[in-house]
Order: structure tokens, then sequence, then C-alpha cells
């Protein structure tokens, strides 16, 4: 036979029939002996089991650090794919896709066009001409 907490139910039950029993013997021994019964009730309360309170709820589940940790490390894994699917790909420099070949132009060329520039900012200083800096229309 195992034994186990009792529960407050169980508890007040087992009061209420320990004052029976006491009451009932009390008045068989008065119904015998002729002398009026003894307040046997209030010694049977006294004497009463204390009522026990109920069993602290039982944490279940959980789970152990080892287990957290390969969550945790998986989940960095699927986060660390979806950034690495996002991110967009390195610049490369762009080829130019016309397939023309970059002009080169030659030192005498390069003095003509600067001599005809300075001509031209000299003459819209003057007043003469458009600025070259205006829009044409």
């Amino acid at each position: 036979m195992s034994q186990s907490t009792p529960t407050l139910a169980q508890l007040q039950r087992g009061l209420q029939l320990s004052e029976q029993i006491a009451a009932l013997e009390a008045e068989l021994a008065a119904l015998f002996s002729g002398s009026p019964a003894p307040k046997a009730v209030a010694a049977v309360a006294a004497v009463a089991a204390p009522v026990a309170k109920a069993p602290a709820a039982v944490k279940k589940g959980g789970i152990s650090a080892a287990g957290r940790a390969r969550i945790v490390a998986a989940q960095k894994a699927r986060w660390a794919k979806i950034r690495a699917d996002k991110a967009p790909a390195p610049k490369a420099k762009a080829a130019k896709t016309t397939g023309k070949k970059k002009r080169v132009v030659s030192p005498e060329v390069k003095a003509k066009l600067s001599a005809a520039m300075k001509a031209r900012w000299a003459a819209a200083k003057a007043g003469k001409g458009p600025s070259p800096t205006s829009k044409k229309k």
C-alpha cells in the first residue's frame, strides 16, 4: 500500500467523520455511565491533522541547454543563407556593350581644342558671344 498526500477534500471528509465518531462515542459513554457527555468534538478538532497545501505545480517540458544551442545555431544558419541570397553581387566595372573603340585624341588636337575654348571664353567675357556654359536652344 503506497502512501500519498491526501487532498484537501479528503482531509475535510476525514475530520468530519472523526468528529461524528467522537460525538457518537461520547453519547454512548453518557448513555451507560449516566454522566453528561464531555465536549469531545472540540478535542477532536484540536487533534485533527493540519490542512495540507496543494502540491506545487511541476514544470513540464522545457529544453536543455544543448538543445537550445542547436536551435540557435540552426536559426543563425538560416538567416545567413537568407542574407546571402538577398545580397547584391559585387559590381564589376561595366564594359561598354557597343563594341566601339575608345577614341584617342592626339596632343595636337588637344592643343587646338584648348586654344578654341580659350578664345570662346575670352569672347564671352568681352560680351561678343554666348557663354560656353549657356544652353543652346
